[in-house]
């Protein structure tokens, strides 16, 4: 038999409703995009189509990427959780075999220590070369490899690829993965 719920007092319902109210419109309010134009929250969400100063590749083409001279370099930014200066292992993670995992530099927002630590390895992993392929990715539906790639962008470099389904279409392809552990950081 159903129970009934408890009738609550008409000020205290008026106080849940303002808050609910108040509480949505914050949520509301939260820009997606920063000033300068990288995704900010909701990071899983569909992603675009393209990627500004980027070109999008599926599993074929980096597969046949991946067979040519220069190689590129493959880069996962997917996130790893960072506490108290060090990362926070709370799940393993793979990534595509020969990957340089940049944890993190796809947020929207990086500090000054991180976006050294993006800048710092993108230097050492192209060997200085602004025209080497860069090839950025996190799983499907993932705006961090967007944001990375425009980032990489902005520092000047030419030759970047956005693998935009990531890990989720080269898993959904069988093709092998590799344990992964972050760059260390800074």
């Amino acid at each position: 038999m159903p129970c009934a719920l408890p009738r609550l007092p008409r000020p205290l319902l008026a106080a849940l409703s303002l808050s609910l109210t108040l509480g949505l419109a914050q949520a509301d309010s939260t820009p997606l995009f920063s000033a300068e134009g990288y995704r900010t929250t909701l990071y899983r969400s569909p992603t675009p189509q393209q990627v500004e100063g980027g070109q999008v590749i599926d599993t074929a083409s980096l597969q046949k990427m991946l067979r040519q001279q220069p190689r590129p370099v493959l880069i996962d930014v997917y996130r790893r959780q960072w506490l108290q200066g060090r990362f926070i292992e709370d799940e393993p993670h793979a990534n595509l075999p020969g990957s340089l995992w940049l944890a993190n530099t796809g947020d929207g927002e990086l500090s000054p220590a991180w976006q050294a630590y993006f800048v710092r390895n993108l230097a050492t992993a192209s060997a200085g070369d602004r025209q080497r392929p860069l090839v950025f990715y996190c799983r499907a539906d993932c705006w961090l490899s967007w944001n990375a790639v425009k980032r990489a962008t902005a520092l000047g470099y030419k030759n970047l690829y956005w693998y935009r389904d990531g890990l989720d279409a080269w898993q959904q392809a069988n093709l092998p993965v590799a344990p992964a552990q972050p760059q260390p950081f800074p």
